[in-house]
């Protein structure tokens, strides 16, 4: 397990991160919420047409509590929907991926538990622009991608 410390104490607003940290990745919004050794947690912006692909957190069980709109959902071999107020639950180690094929943005509560290395891998993708190399660095930070068409429909 990681040492990122004990949580501290506090609130942070709707559309806001932690010390002002906000990161841009692959055109989503990533408000950053919390960071200790048993979760991370970001608040997104997921304007439509906006996808993250099929990946997987060897180490990491994964939420999303959706906000405003609604997700496509690829989960262990399933397509799925989440609207607004619906919680998805991927479990570590399982395939899974989110996109918004809506005419209206997203907004939705990810965490991730334990927290392991997500905030180091966000902060290591803010305002990167080649997937590639998005794919490059999300594997030294845990998050393995499938390969192109390994996914059905993705």
């Amino acid at each position: 397990m990681s040492n990122i410390g004990p949580l501290p104490v506090g609130i942070t607003r709707a559309g806001e991160g932690v010390d002002g940290t906000v990161w841009n990745v692959l055109g989503h919004t990533y408000y950053f919420k919390a960071n200790c050794d048993s979760a991370f947690s970001f608040e997104t912006f997921d304007p439509p047409g906006t996808f993250v692909p099929p990946h997987i957190h060897p180490t990491q069980d994964e939420f999303i509590y959706v906000l405003e709109g609604m997700f496509d959902l690829y989960l262990d071999g399933q397509w799925l929907q989440a609207k607004a107020g619906d919680l998805v639950c991927m479990p570590a180690s399982k395939p899974h991926a989110y996109y918004n094929k809506t005419d209206k943005p997203n907004r939705a509560i990810f965490w991730v538990s334990p927290g392991r290395k997500l905030k180091e891998l966000f902060d290591l993708l803010h305002n990167l622009t080649d997937p590639e190399e998005v794919v490059r660095r999300s594997a030294t930070c845990e998050v393995d991608f499938l390969p192109p068409g390994a996914v059905p429909g993705a």
